[in-house]
């Protein structure tokens, strides 16, 4: 079995997954540490273990990991990956972008992608049909462009968007326009994104994840895939791929 870990800004993402490549057990933590660490081994007693961090990892918890796992990958920029990666500057390519990129390539082989990780910042990532990773766009995530509209003017509230409820194409009242504009500007951005790839490739995909997607989606018009679990797919397929 595999131990994937992904360790974001603000959330540790875990997974462990069987050998066939299904996820046997999966959670969130606000704080991973050393016990939990402890506790899924006495779970899961043989693992095999890749962590992926965009922050700062404890020590204790790499300690602990190092002494309990089989065989263990910190992924970095100089850890092979089963995609080319085209990116001018690897080492400065956030790992779960890239781990983005490997799982929508290993669930969408040969094929045109766009990955759409709608989390703190919204990333678009493209790979081609000739499973190479050609590099990508940040933009602000929809929580911070709420944030930013209250903070850099005098009288605009902060919002915060109703999951349960869709939005109307204009506001008729601040909140409303501002929520709306927000969201409408999101689902603009994509479908440009969309409609320029589709121009151009054949074969084509586009693969949403990360905490906003499943609202996102529901803006689409155009069919697209959420995958939820699509870094943590990503960081099994290069465990896999790195193991002795």
């Amino acid at each position: 079995m595999n131990l994937c870990i992904d360790q974001g800004n603000t959330r540790t993402k875990i997974a462990v997954f069987q050998d066939d490549g299904k996820i046997l057990f999966a959670k969130v933590y606000n704080f991973f540490t050393k016990k939990d660490v402890e506790q899924l081994f006495v779970q899961y007693p043989e693992m095999d273990v890749i962590v992926s961090s965009v922050a700062v990892v404890e020590s204790s918890v790499i300690e602990a990991l190092l002494r309990m796992s089989r065989f263990m990958v910190v992924f970095n920029s100089r850890t092979p990956v089963p995609v080319v990666n085209a990116y001018d500057s690897p080492e400065t390519l956030g790992s779960d972008r890239l781990a983005a990129a490997v799982g929508a390539n290993y669930l969408y082989p040969n094929e045109n992608l766009l990955v759409v990780d709608a989390g703190s910042a919204i990333t678009y990532d493209f790979v081609n049909e000739h499973n190479t990773y050609c590099g990508g766009n940040i933009a602000p995530g929809i929580s911070m462009r709420f944030v930013s509209l209250h903070e850099y003017t005098n009288k605009l509230p902060l919002v915060t968007v109703d999951k349960d409820r869709m939005l109307p194409f204009f506001g008729k009242n601040t909140r409303d326009a501002i929520a709306a504009g927000v969201m409408q500007g999101v689902v603009f951005e994509l479908q440009g994104y969309r409609h320029i790839l589709q121009e151009k490739h054949k074969l084509f995909r586009t693969v949403l994840t990360g905490g906003d997607a499943p609202y996102l989606a529901e803006y689409l018009s155009e069919t697209v895939i959420c995958e939820e679990s699509l870094v943590l797919i990503g960081l099994n397929r290069i465990l896999e791929y790195n193991k002795p």
